[in-house]
């Protein structure tokens, strides 16, 4: 843990690693996807989600380490909801994003799935004891599967274009690994000088998780998708955030479930509302097939009214 009087200049650092590392991030990823005659946006769904979800991983199975199953399980939360509200919310705002077809049809329900199974297998007690260890499995296996199915896509969706993109393969490669070590790192600096700062004001570490810790573990994903926006691949932006929340739930708790119950019946409310956004999400994409600016501030009055619930009306559902 960093000193409260190193806390400021570390925020900065991390901010300028995220930013430059999401920079390079979404350059080496698009250029690699044409490369390969791949979309972006399995891409996104795989290699960039799997790189900006390291952040949550990092916390939660660390936490679970040390037997902190409040952190482990509000830090997920909070992040699959600031994945949605906050990061799309902010990319809209940038630049409305394009939702392609195959999203509404193939990516979205997989991730509706998602949360539903995870908020029945937290109602039910499937991720505490004596079913912890099960429950685990089974996310760890769905997860699997997950992976298992785009790689097929990938495959099959891998054209022979003459229309390759600019650089050498390993360039851009090198290009994706750098920018998952710049946001990674980043995202690692504003945690510790943003829990440093919360604790310093006697914030209780449920509400740190759910918050602070949610909100930094999720920019990476608000980074590289901002930024993603800002440059028209929407694909980026959108894959990256619906990749992020799969390997949240299902890799992510899946692992911890093995260490420790996550005593999730506790958290009900909170999942409720996970579940609400993610399923606000339907009627946003099939109207025009397209994420507005009006829709993007809709969703961070939205994420707004989370953030104040948990600060305010915490003591009621923890």
């Amino acid at each position: 843990m960093i000193s409260i009087a190193l806390a400021i200049p570390v925020f900065i650092v991390g901010v300028v690693l995220l930013w430059k590392g999401s920079d390079i991030l979404v350059e080496g990823t698009s250029k690699t996807a044409a490369k390969l005659g791949v979309s972006s946006l399995i891409i996104s769904l795989i290699v960039v989600a799997f790189g900006t979800s390291a952040p949550e991983f990092a916390i939660s199975v660390g936490a679970a380490f040390q037997d902190r199953a409040d952190i482990s399980l509000g830090n997920i939360i909070g992040s699959c909801v600031a994945n949605i509200l906050l990061v799309l919310g902010l990319s809209a705002i940038i630049r409305p994003i394009t939702i392609k077809k195959s999203i509404i049809r193939r990516e979205m329900p997989l991730l509706v799935c998602a949360t539903i199974v995870l908020f029945f297998f937290s109602f039910f007690g499937l991720l505490d004891n004596p079913y912890r260890i099960a429950g685990g499995v089974i996310f760890l296996v769905l997860f699997a599967a997950f992976i298992v199915y785009f790689i097929y896509c990938a495959k099959k969706e891998r054209n022979n274009s003459e229309e390759y993109g600019k650089g050498t393969t390993q360039k851009n490669i090198l290009f994706i690994v750098l920018g998952i070590v710049g946001v990674v790192v980043g995202a690692w600096l504003l945690i510790e000088s943003a829990v440093t700062i919360a604790e310093f004001f006697n914030i209780p570490p449920f509400v740190i998780a759910l918050s602070m810790v949610a909100i930094g573990t999720s920019l990476p994903e608000l980074v590289v998708s901002a930024t993603a926006a800002y440059k028209g691949e929407s694909d980026i932006a959108v894959g990256n955030v619906l990749g992020s929340n799969v390997f949240n739930i299902f890799l992510i708790l899946g692992a911890c479930a093995l260490f420790i119950p996550l005593n999730a019946t506790g958290s009900f409310y909170h999942l409720l509302f996970l579940m609400m956004a993610t399923l606000i999400l339907f009627p946003v994409v099939y109207t025009g097939h397209i994420i507005s600016r009006k829709e993007g501030v809709f969703f961070l009055v939205l994420y707004s009214f989370f953030i104040w619930y948990i600060f305010f009306g915490y003591a009621l559902f923890i």
